[in-house]
C-alpha cells in the first residue's frame, strides 16, 4: 500500500485555507490522494483532512511539518501530521463480555485495522486465552471495589509502559477516574451499549426495556471525565419490538455495538475524526 502523510486540521474560517494548503503542497510537488473539507457555518470553523502521496514530497513527515507550521501559525489552526507507515499503539480493555473484543482482534489479525495491538488489560481473567491466541499480551488486574486505586495506578502504568497512542474500552466495565481522561484527550474510546445521551450509566437494555423503546442502539464515543457525556464518534440502532425480551435486545445489541465500535475505531486510526467542543466532524 501506497504511503501516506495525513495532514489533519481545523481553524477559524475564512477565505483562502483551501487554496492556502492546496498551493503549498504543490509548491513541493506533493500529490494529495484524498481531499476533504467543511466549513461549520454557524461556528464559523473550518476543518480539513488532505492526505498526501509521501513518495511525492522530497522530504519525510518530520520536514513537512517544520516547513508547514509557519502557515498553520498565521491561519491559527489546530493540526497535526500523521504518517501512515508508523503504525499507532492500540491498547484495548476488556472486562468479561467477548463480543466487542473478539470482533476488534478478529479484524486486526485480517488486516482491517492498521495498527498495533501490545496488550490487553482486564479486570477479570476469563479472555486470556482469547487474547494470547493471538499471540497478544494479557493482563489480568483485579479490582478491589473498596479500593479501585491500586488497580487504576496499574492500568495507567500499563498504558505508559506500552506507549499507547489510544485506548479501546471494548466493554471493560469499570468507569474511569478523571485524572487518567485528563492525561489522554480524545485517545480513549468507548463503546455505550445506548443510543447516547439516551440510558447513560449501567444496564441500559433494562432501562431500555422498561421503558418500552421501539429503537435500540449502540454509540462509540472519545471518553471524558463526564460520564458517557464525551464526543460522539459514531451511532447506530436496531429495531425492537414488544415481543423482544431483555435477552433479545442484548442479543441484538451486540452486534450493534461491535459494528459502531469497529468502524469509530477504524475512523480514529485513519485521523478521519476531528474533535470541536463536543461534537466531532468525521470523514468518514
Amino acid at each position: 500500500m501506497e504511503g501516506v502523510y495525513r495532514l489533519v486540521m481545523s481553524c477559524p474560517d475564512r477565505v483562502g485555507i483551501v487554496a492556502r494548503v492546496s498551493n503549498f503542497l504543490a509548491q513541493y510537488n506533493g500529490s494529495i490522494m484524498e481531499a476533504n473539507h467543511h466549513a461549520d457555518l454557524e461556528q464559523g470553523w473550518f476543518f480539513m483532512r488532505n492526505e498526501i502521496k509521501a513518495s511525492s514530497l522530497p522530504f519525510g513527515a518530520d520536514t513537512l511539518a517544520e516547513v508547514f507550521a509557519p502557515i498553520a501559525a498565521d491561519l491559527n489552526m489546530s493540526w497535526r501530521i500523521t504518517d501512515s507507515a508508523v503504525k499507532p499503539q492500540v491498547v484495548l480493555m476488556a472486562s468479561r463480555d467477548s463480543h466487542c473484543l473478539a470482533d476488534i482482534l478478529n479484524r486486526w489479525h485480517s488486516g482491517d485495522l492498521d495498527c498495533d495491538i501490545p496488550c490487553v488489560i482486564s479486570n477479570h481473567d476469563d479472555l486470556r486465552s482469547l487474547v494470547e491466541w493471538h499471540g497478544i499480551h494479557f493482563h489480568h488486574v483485579p479490582v478491589d471495589p473498596e479500593n479501585k486505586a491500586p488497580h487504576f495506578a496499574e492500568v495507567e502504568r500499563l498504558i505508559e509502559h506500552y506507549k499507547a497512542d489510544t485506548v479501546v474500552l471494548a466493554r471493560y466495565m469499570q468507569i474511569l477516574p478523571p485524572a487518567l481522561c485528563g492525561k489522554l484527550p480524545y485517545r480513549i474510546i468507548n463503546i455505550h451499549h445506548s443510543f447516547l445521551p439516551s440510558f447513560i450509566g449501567a444496564r441500559p437494555y433494562h432501562q431500555a426495556h422498561e421503558r418500552g423503546v421501539k429503537l435500540i442502539g449502540a454509540t462509540c464515543h472519545y471518553v471524558t471525565e463526564d460520564l458517557d457525556a464525551g464526543p460522539i464518534i459514531d451511532q447506530d440502532v436496531v429495531r425492537v419490538t414488544h415481543r423482544d425480551r431483555i435477552d433479545d435486545m442484548v442479543r441484538l445489541g451486540k452486534d450493534c455495538e461491535r459494528t459502531v465500535l469497529a468502524r469509530g475505531l477504524r475512523w480514529h486510526l485513519e485521523d478521519r475524526v476531528l474533535v470541536h467542543g463536543n461534537k466531532t466532524v468525521v470523514f468518514n
